[in-house]
């Protein structure tokens, strides 16, 4: 099975998740909230630490959970991991075979706390390390780079959620999610044509702020795993403090800057980018004025939450 297969699999692979593991997400939520849970202290590698970024924004912002990203090495090779008392501790992994992130939920039961896996094989070392397992249920995952297996995830912590916050109305913005990436890929013909602009291209910085900081990072990292780009991803805060001195005309700014809060100083900093130091957007957008400064604009259905 080939990456483009995957990728067009995930509107059938997030339907199923939904349907199937909806129960799974609703018994964690009472597991958690049965709980006097602090703060959630989740472990992951790569991709999935990406989809650990995503979870820091949004159970953050809908669950009122502190998010912190465990430091694996201090559980390992130092062998002093930090005290946990009052932590959900969260491994998310698509094999759940690494060493470091099993230590992590080791270490957690041993200190008592509720501990719960994210993952594609629930009864891998991580599966059987946890308390309570969600099962993404991407199916096996061939190519090279994680496509279905990461939205996947990205769909389970989001059911988690929408759990916790017992809203239907989280619940059936989850359900269009599957409709809605159909909608986008039936622009696979016209992306695939824009990216013989970018064939030549060796580097590159990746902008995304909010709900879509993951967004940048994993979209960096496949452009480095999969193209050997040396694509560098930031928060557009953090962008406009120093590193945005490195671009002049022509240099590729690769940008996921979607309708919501964070919209209008997104907006700003393509406008200084434009018309300021003349750099080559990829605007990744559901929004015009967004999309009207892009030398290569990818169109986002309307309406989706940020």
């Amino acid at each position: 099975m080939s990456l483009h297969e995957e990728i067009l699999e995930q509107p059938k692979r997030l339907g199923e998740l939904l349907e199937a593991q909806k129960g799974t997400a609703l018994k964690i939520a009472e597991a958690v909230k049965a709980r006097d849970i602090k703060y959630v202290f989740l472990a992951a590698r790569g991709t999935s630490d990406n989809a650990g970024r995503y979870a820091n924004y949004l159970w953050g912002a809908n669950n009122h959970l502190p998010l912190a990203l465990a430091t694996p090495s201090l559980f390992t090779y130092y062998e002093h991991p930090p005290r946990l008392e009052g932590a959900l501790v969260v491994g998310v992994s698509q094999s759940g075979k690494s060493p470091d992130i099993v230590s992590v939920l080791d270490e957690g039961r041993k200190q008592g706390c509720l501990t719960l896996t994210v993952t594609n094989v629930p009864d891998s070392p991580l599966g059987k390390a946890a308390d309570l397992v969600l099962d993404i249920q991407a199916g096996p995952e061939k190519a090279v780079a994680a496509t279905k297996t990461y939205t996947s995830e990205l769909m389970a912590l989001a059911m988690i959620s929408a759990a916790l916050s017992g809203e239907e109305s989280a619940w059936q913005e989850l359900h269009k999610v599957p409709g809605w990436i159909e909608e986008l890929l039936k622009q696979d013909t016209e992306i695939e044509r824009m990216a013989q602009r970018y064939r030549y291209m060796n580097q590159c910085v990746v902008l995304g702020r909010g709900f879509n900081y993951a967004t940048a990072f994993e979209w960096a990292l496949k452009m480095k795993e999969l193209s050997y780009v040396v694509a560098e991803p930031y928060s557009s805060a953090d962008f406009q403090h120093g590193p945005i001195a490195m671009v002049e005309g022509g240099f590729p700014v690769l940008t996921v800057t979607p309708q919501g809060k964070v919209f209008d100083t997104m907006l700003e900093m393509l406008t200084r980018l434009r018309q300021k130091h003349d750099a080559e957007l990829v605007v990744i957008s559901n929004d015009e004025r967004a999309l009207a400064l892009a030398q290569s604009p990818i169109r986002l259905p309307t309406g989706i939450p940020e």
